[in-house]
């Protein structure tokens, strides 16, 4: 449970509520980029927790299968069984090439199963972390422990949707249909259309990756932002009626949304690989 009723990093080091703020959304990393795009810029904690969390994520499935038994299954194994079915399930009604799927599926679930356990550190006091971190490196305390509130993090995912869907485009129709595929879709098969044809094929890879990451980051980014201003709360906390009443009322609030943001983090990571198995899928159509 992510209650807030300990976060009262408001008042650490004189900092203001807007101060507090920024400081929480800042990465641990090693500078900040000097222009809009700049991949000399590594988001430590970023790579980190998702790097930490993808090897937890395999191995909670690894273990599940290891210890699968065909007799009456434990609550942890049935679980498994249930979140394989949905997801294959999902995925037989999408994409209909047996032999994609064998690979999808698999891809499918470690995404949803992925995305479920970065989403989930948004359930962490706030100041947790980031407090023992400071003590570990008290020379630079910033440190952000939700991957998918960063925008890099969740355009990776979707950038690598995107090449696994060119990847299929072209095994299933070849390198000579797809290209064809490219200028004669969706308006038609003419040469003065091969130019529009060609330029909504590129826009539509565009809009689907960039949609497809800032879906995920905008919402979580969004969770994370609400779970510091509830916090914000407990910095405010006197032992006066006024000031019990903002700890009470940081109490209710936090564990409110944290309620409410568990449905956020299993919907989003559900949707995400949902709309993973969609851009495959169509990959595979022909038009």
């Amino acid at each position: 449970m992510a209650a807030e009723a300990a976060a009262s990093g408001a008042q650490e080091g004189a900092l203001t509520g807007g101060e507090y703020i920024v400081h929480h959304l800042t990465h641990l990393g090693n500078g900040k980029p000097s222009s809009l795009v700049d991949f000399s810029v590594i988001n430590f904690d970023s790579v980190f927790f998702s790097t930490l969390l993808g090897i937890v994520a395999c191995w909670l499935l690894w273990a599940a299968a290891r210890k699968a038994t065909s007799g009456v299954p434990g609550r942890f194994q049935a679980a498994v069984e249930i979140l394989v079915e949905m997801v294959d399930r999902e995925a037989r009604g999408i994409v209909h090439n047996a032999k994609s799927r064998a690979f999808v599926a698999p891809l499918a679930l470690t995404v949803f199963v992925w995305i479920t356990l970065l989403n989930t550190m948004d359930l962490l006091p706030v100041d947790l972390l980031p407090a023992i971190w400071g003590h570990i490196n008290p020379s630079n305390t910033h440190l952000r422990v939700v991957p998918t509130a960063d925008l890099s993090i969740t355009m990776a995912f979707s950038v690598s949707v995107l090449l696994i869907c060119l990847y299929y485009n072209v095994k299933i129709k070849g390198i000579g249909g797809w290209v064809h595929e490219l200028f004669t879709a969706p308006f038609g098969n003419h040469w003065a259309l091969y130019p529009f044809n060609f330029a909504m094929q590129i826009i539509e890879f565009i809009a689907k990756t960039i949609s497809h990451g800032m879906r995920l980051f905008g919402n979580m980014y969004a969770g994370e932002l609400i779970f510091l201003l509830i916090a914000l709360l407990g910095g405010a906390f006197t032992f006066t009626l006024g000031g019990v009443m903002l700890g009470l009322l940081q109490i209710a609030a936090g564990t409110i949304w944290a309620i409410f943001h568990i449905l956020i983090i299993v919907l989003q990571a559900f949707v995400f690989m949902m709309l993973t198995l969609v851009y495959v899928g169509q990959a595979h159509d022909a038009h």
